[in-house]
Formats: C-alpha cells, structure tokens, sequence
C-alpha cells in the first residue's frame, strides 16, 4: 500500500512517493464553483500497470474490482453486482454488472479478471504484489515457477461470472478484492498496443470512476477525467481532478496561499505555526516507519553485526519515540508498539487492538541504559570496539531530513564507536537499492493493503519480495502458515497464531518501528465528500464534490 500503500517515509505498499495530497476548486465568472479539484503529489507515478505498481494511493481512483474500498475500510459496490461465498469458505463466484464498461466503452468481462490475474502473478511481469495471490488455489506454485500462470483458480463460467478457487478460507478474502491489483484487463488492448502499454495515458484503458489523461511518463502535471463509461458514472461530481508534483512542504504552502492548492500536507515546522488554523486538518494511516536491517550485508563485518541481536536492540532502544513524534515531527504521528499498525485489527474475542497484544517490553521502548548494555554485549561478541554503517533513506517525505537527522544524531551520542553516514536519495532510487540488497539499514516502512494484521505480516515472511532485509525466523515462518492453513477457519486460533508471530518479529527486532504516521494538512472546508482510509487505497474521490 502500503504499502505507499502511503506522505510517509520509505517506497512501500502505499508507496511513499505517490500518497497524496488533495484536493481544491476553481470559481467561474458566474461566481459558481466548477467540480475540479487541483491536488498535489510527491512524484510523478511511477507507473500505471496495475501489475506491476508499487502502491494504488492515487490510481484507485481509476482502476476499479469486484468491490471498492468505501468508509471505514469497507468493501462496497464494485464491477461485481454480487459476491458469494461457499460454506467451506474456499468458493468465491462473483457476478459483474451488466453495465461494467472500459473507458473506450467495451464491455468488461470475467476473462478480463481471469487474464489480469494470470499475467499479474506470471514471474515474467515480476509483481512486487504477487504474494497478496497466496491461498489461491496454485498461486505459490506459479509464483515460485512450478506451475503454469494459467492454473490459478480463477475462471470465467460465463461472460459475467468468475469463480476463484480457494486453496483455504482466507479472512479478508472480501476486502483484498477491493484491491485494484485484483482488477481486470483488457488482453486485446494490452496486445494491440504491444510495448507501449502503460507508458502514457492514452495507452490504457480505465476501470474506475475516473481516466488519466496528460500522463507520458515522466512528467510533473497530469490530470484525472470524468470516466463517462463508468457503470456509477450519476454519483460522481467532479469533472476533473488535475495533479501537479509539488516536491516541498514549503512550495505546497505557496500554493495553497495562492489558492491553486485546496489541501496541502505540512512539514513537522509548519505544523507549529498552523496547528490553531481554522484549515487544520489531520489524517491519521496504517503506516509504520521502520527500520530495516541487512541480515545478507555485502559488507561482511556490517553484516555480522546486524544479525546480532543485542546490536538491533541497542539501535533501536536509543531511540526516543516520543521526542520525535511529539516535538521533532509534531504531526500527530504516534509511538507503534510493534510492526504492526494500531487501529487496524482487533481480537475477536475481546475487541483488543492487535497493536497492543503485539507488544514485547524492552523492545521499542527508550531506555538509553539498557541500549548501552546491549550494545556493549553485542559488540564484545563479535569482536569489535566500533562500527560504521550507512543509513539509506528517501529524501521526499514532509519530514525525511528531520527523521535522518534525529536518527544519526541520537545513535551517535548513545553508542560509543559507532559511526553513521546518511544517504538520502529519491525514493525510486532508494527502493531500486533495497530492492537489490545495497544498504546496511534502510528507513522503510509499511501502510497496510487491508484491515488485517496479515497485511503487515506478510512481510517479514521468507522469500517476500519487500523483506528487504532477508530476516528469516523458522519459528515466524512455521506460525504465519499455521494462521493461513490449519488455522484459517478458526477466528480465534488464527488470531492467536499472528499474535504469537508479531511477537516473535517484535522480540527478535527483526525490523525496528520507529513511528506510526498521521500527516497534517490545510484543506479548505469547501471540498466535500472525500473517503479517506487507513488502509488500502488511501484516498478515494469518487464522491468528492466542490460545496
């Protein structure tokens, strides 16, 4: 999403680079206001593939599945008119909706959602999300290159029904396809327009309540037109949506001033000055800032220090959440107890917020002391008296510097010897380093693809594409696929299961949460109608409107 999936530090699930701002209006000589919004984002899209992004912050606004993400993370009404599960949990059969049309105003139909999954999870495409496909019948068999893409358990039973096949019940089955990397594609256009699909606007076709149009690639400005085929096209108001990159907390301020921004997010200083603003306004997300460590360094004494446990305590035991969320960010930001985002799950049972089962003492908490003794134990362990890493991190978050900075300063003035560089990069090329393995420790983080602790947990598995750092746990391994087989229909059990695993992350500091993100902004009272969630498409404009 997080994700990115997500203003936020890292390139993850909401990648970080593409979370949103939003939102603004224009009047007309007649004194009306025309429904446009200008929004601001923090790079241009890196891409419009849907199987091959990073994060659908922005395009799931125009790329739509069965179902769509609507309040309080809540699928609703999608291209299927219906949904329906068997007893055993294992049968999904969606019906789409007669009316379901491609921006160019073809029909779309169930081989559209039958070829779209294939090529998403084919190795070939190399999906970052071809994981969220596990449990369906023969996707870790394709995924891994021992089955053919085409015996994954989707089919179309006719022109306007897919049948998934399950190889177990999966929890948040309906919600995941709210996803739009589960929606369809149309494989006529996709062969028609060869290699040039996805690479501008006009070469792709839309799903969602809007269309791209501007986009070549590469480009600062781009804008998001009325989809006049779209199957609920009477409920949407806004007749454009136009995006420009603003790279600066700063310049977004100017604009705003200037009226050509109608929401703007501030950085950690301006929040000072602006918290009393009648325009004030604080979104709180499912994303964690962490900390990632290389446990396969190219660097071989790095290496044998990041996979001492002491040493990953002491790093992340010398750090004082509070200070940076509270007086360094001041965004609302709050301290994560672990990896796995408050706000998102609760316990079954109890109605216990999983963030809260999940805490292991001694772990994320600040006590300078015990780092010094960790850090001490871990270093006469290995044999050393200093250490130099490099901390690898995106330069185009509100609050990047303030955090590298906080990071490097602190780490320097607990731990004796150690020496850390900082290399603040744009977000594409930090991810294309950690992606390859090329960093000691690498601020991440994670916005949650759906309201389940599996969102977070997924990551950390063996062999997921966004374990950046390769931390491998026979123990984590062993009860995330307990909580997704034996387990899977068994609310409690499966509950159970994560808690258990979280802990183990938590304990063993297999990454390090550093803060859980709530961006603050100014936005005008005049925009309506915005649906904003803390997990899974973000933003969701489809009923935005200009009062």
């Amino acid at each position: 999403m997080r994700k990115i999936k997500k203003i936020a530090l890292g390139t993850v699930g909401v990648s970080a680079a593409l979370l949103l701002a939003a939102c603004g209006s224009k009047q007309s000589s007649k004194g009306q206001e025309k429904q446009v919004l200008n929004l601001s984002a923090t790079a241009t899209l890196d891409t419009i593939d849907i199987s091959k992004a990073t994060g659908y912050g922005q395009t799931g606004n125009v790329f739509e599945s069965f179902y769509r993400l609507g309040k309080n993370g809540q699928a609703t009404a999608g291209l299927a008119k219906s949904g329906t599960v068997s007893k055993d949990g294992k049968t999904w059969t969606f019906k789409l909706r007669s009316n379901a049309k491609w921006s160019n105003g073809e029909k779309i139909t169930a081989q559209d959602f039958v070829y779209s999954w294939r090529r998403t999870i084919n190795p070939k495409t190399a999906s970052p999300y071809a994981y969220l496909f596990s449990g369906i019948k023969n996707a870790d068999e394709i995924i891994a290159g021992k089955k053919s893409p085409n015996s994954l358990g989707i089919k179309a039973l006719n022109k306007e029904t897919v049948q998934v096949k399950l190889n177990r019940p999966i929890a948040y089955f309906k919600v995941l396809m709210a996803y739009p990397l589960f929606g369809p594609q149309n494989e006529a256009f996709i062969k028609k327009t060869g290699k040039k699909y996805a690479t501008s606007s006009k070469y792709m076709l839309y799903s969602g309540p809007f269309k791209i149009t501007g986009w070549k690639g590469t480009n600062d400005s781009w804008s998001f037109v009325k989809n006049n085929q779209y199957w609920d096209k009477k409920v949407v108001k806004l007749k454009r949506i136009n995006y420009q990159v603003v790279k600066t907390t700063n310049t977004g301020y100017q604009l705003y001033q200037q009226g050509k921004l109608d929401l703007t997010p501030l950085s950690s200083e301006q929040v000072k000055h602006l918290k009393n603003n009648k325009d004030f306004k604080t979104y709180p997300y499912s994303y964690v800032a962490y900390l990632a460590y290389n446990f396969q360094d190219k660097d071989a004494t790095v290496k044998k220090a990041l996979n001492n446990k002491n040493i990953r305590l002491a790093l992340s035991l010398s750090l004082d959440r509070k200070v940076l969320t509270s007086k360094v960010f001041g965004d609302g930001s709050s301290v994560p107890t672990g990896f796995v985002a408050s706000g998102l799950a609760y316990d079954p049972a109890n109605k216990t917020d999983f963030a809260k089962e999940q805490k292991v003492a001694n772990t994320v908490d600040y006590n300078e002391k015990l780092a010094k003794k960790y850090w001490k134990a871990g270093l006469k362990e290995l044999g050393m008296s200093k250490l130099n890493v490099t901390l690898l991190a995106s330069n185009e978050s509100t609050n990047a510097d303030a955090l590298t900075q906080y990071l490097q300063s602190q780490w320097t003035k607990v731990l004796s010897g150690i020496s850390v560089k900082v290399s603040s990069i744009p977000s594409k090329n930090a991810y294309t380093k950690a992606s390859s393995g090329d960093f000691d420790i690498y601020v991440s983080g994670w916005g949650g693809d759906f309201s389940d602790p599996m969102t977070f947990m997924q990551i950390l598995q063996k062999g997921t594409s966004y374990n950046y750092g390769k931390w491998n746990n026979a123990e984590y391994n062993k009860l995330i696929k307990q909580a997704l087989t034996t387990d899977a229909n068994n609310v409690n059990k499966r509950w159970q299961d994560l808690v258990k695993a979280a802990q183990v992350a938590n304990a063993d500091q297999a990454v390090s949460p550093i803060y859980q993100q709530t961006t603050a902004y100014l936005q005008r009272s005049k925009v309506k109608g915005i649906i904003h969630n803390n997990a899974g498409t973000q933003w969701s404009y489809k009923y935005a409107y200009i009062k």
